[in-house]
């Protein structure tokens, strides 16, 4: 299948992608606790004017409002039976801008975790979790999407459970987990792991990587992790702006634009193919990643040491990989969307 995502990932030294949806949402007046989702047909102009945003600033791609958008996100918020009406909406907005940017724009359809724990811990089962995602992904096909997005995963029961669906929906795919438990995800999985895991499906994604997590230092860590593994597959980094901090009763992100400019090169270097944001990155910080990276040559893969000293410090000791992990602790369910 060619598309304008596989003509990009073929034709591009590094892809920028789209930054934060939650951040840049409740700045247009999204409320906490409300589905973004809902946005996509009560407030198209502003889903729109959120994609937009992304293009402005310089981005190859960007992804569709629809993390929230499974029957098991959506019942939180009654809306269980409009899946195919909210997903379809979010890329049909999307489609609209990219097609009338004026360069070639790729539209990924964004699909977050069910929040559900799966059997034989949870309730969810393999089954149903490939039914949801599947009638997800049909949704944004349905709506024009070129490749489908997964996005902020956990659980490798999980990932395998989109690799299906997506299958069945025959898209081609990206994704990424949330490598933010001292290197490794809420349910265990590292780097390695997951380097090791996307290598299993018959329709292997198109790249695959880490979002959100803990910060700009850690995620290039994750990256280097992957990058490690000697994999072929385009790797996928999409970091926070920085660290999350209470402020004046709201969270604000501290990464600067100048910050990320040195996160976007940082990661190219380290191995990343495809660089963007996540919670925090607004389209300041977008244009600055897009100026960093094309105006500064490719580098060596930069240390451990340099990535401190540049980005700074590390939110744990280890990445989850080697002898002295002490990541075991608690794994728990988190309905977290990407903000």
């Amino acid at each position: 299948m060619t598309n304008t995502f596989t003509k990009l990932l073929e034709t591009h030294d590094v892809l920028l992608a789209d930054g934060a949806t939650g951040t840049n949402l409740f700045a247009m007046g999204l409320q906490s606790g409300d589905a973004p989702e809902l946005w996509n047909v009560s407030e198209p102009k502003k889903i729109m004017a959120l994609y937009q945003g992304s293009v402005d600033a310089g981005s190859d791609l960007f992804l569709t409002n629809s993390f929230g958008g499974t029957a098991a996100r959506l019942k939180l918020h009654d809306a269980q039976n409009r899946v195919r009406e909210l997903n379809r909406a979010a890329a049909e907005l999307g489609r609209e801008i990219a097609d009338k940017a004026g360069r070639p724009i790729a539209v990924a359809g964004s699909v977050g975790p069910t929040g559900e724990i799966f059997e034989p811990v949870g309730d969810m089962s393999h089954a149903v979790a490939v039914e949801m995602f599947h009638e997800q992904a049909d949704a944004l096909k349905e709506g024009g999407v070129d490749v489908l997005w997964l996005e902020t995963i956990s659980a490798p029961e999980e990932f395998r459970a989109a690799a299906e669906a997506f299958k069945l929906a025959d898209m081609p795919w990206c994704g990424t987990m949330s490598f933010d438990t001292a290197g490794r995800t809420m349910m265990g999985v590292t780097s390695a792991d997951l380097a090791k895991l996307v290598e299993e499906f018959d329709n292997a994604p198109l790249a695959f990587g880490a979002n959100c997590g803990t910060g700009a230092s850690d995620i290039l860590r994750t990256v280097l992790g992957f990058a490690a593994q000697g994999t072929e597959r385009a790797i996928i980094s999409k970091g926070n702006a920085g660290i999350p901090k209470y402020v004046d009763g709201h969270i604000h992100y501290d990464g600067t634009p100048e910050l990320m400019g040195e996160y976007a090169v940082m990661a190219r270097d380290s191995g990343a193919k495809i660089i963007g944001g996540c919670c925090g990155t607004m389209p300041d910080h977008l244009r600055a990643m897009r100026e960093a990276l094309d105006t500064r040559p490719r580098g060596d893969r930069p240390a451990l040491e340099k990535i401190v000293e540049v980005l700074g410090p590390f939110t744990s000791e280890s990445d989850g990989t080697g002898d002295d992990d002490n990541s075991g602790g608690e794994r728990r369910s988190r309905r977290r969307r990407r903000a």
